[in-house]
């Protein structure tokens, strides 16, 4: 909508601290309010958790996955974050294991055996980065997925329809620059 009057940088914001699998009917329950998301957005898929496979443990290893991918391959660091998204929201797939991950990432056409190599050697300083992002985002008042930070200050939580990032950024958009 904007072209390059606008850049979106992508930042890890943790669901959960720490790995712990929630309780199965419990996961299905909070899941079913994915159906109102999909009535605000109709672009969206989100499909209620009605799979076999369990429920992820936490949001750190697939936060992780997107950094190394948009590290070792920053033209394919869009698709993965697609790719996340709809491997969770549509196919209910469990996105903290690191076989799935690694499944995604070659269906993006990175090769696996690349990726877990990357992974081996340098798991725990794409998590620090992870995890510092998420701090710097408690720092400044964040506590919801999604927040959109806009200019750096103006945050807007929570799911929102495309109207209203458009009406918030053509506002910032057309202020003075000096005020």
């Amino acid at each position: 909508h904007f072209g390059n009057q606008v850049s979106i940088s992508w930042k890890s914001f943790l669901l959960k601290n720490g790995a712990k699998t929630p309780e199965r009917e419990k996961f299905i329950r909070y899941t079913q309010g994915w159906s109102k998301i999909g009535e605000l957005e109709p672009k969206t898929n989100f499909r209620p958790w009605a799979t076999s496979n369990p429920p992820p443990s936490g949001s750190l290893p697939a936060q992780i996955a997107h950094k190394i991918i948009a590290a070792e391959w920053p033209h394919l660091a869009m698709d993965m974050h697609e790719r996340l998204l709809g491997a969770y929201f549509s196919e209910n797939l469990t996105i903290s294991d690191w076989n799935v991950l690694t499944d995604l990432v070659s269906s993006i056409g990175v090769d696996p055996n690349q990726f877990r190599s990357v992974v081996n050697e340098s798991r725990e300083d794409f998590a620090k980065a992870v995890v510092d992002e998420h701090n710097e985002a408690i720092n400044q008042g964040i506590t919801a997925v999604p927040t959109v930070l806009i200019n750096e200050v103006l945050p807007v939580p929570g799911a929102q329809e495309t109207e209203t990032y458009i009406n918030w950024i053509e506002r910032i958009i057309e202020r003075p620059k000096d005020s």
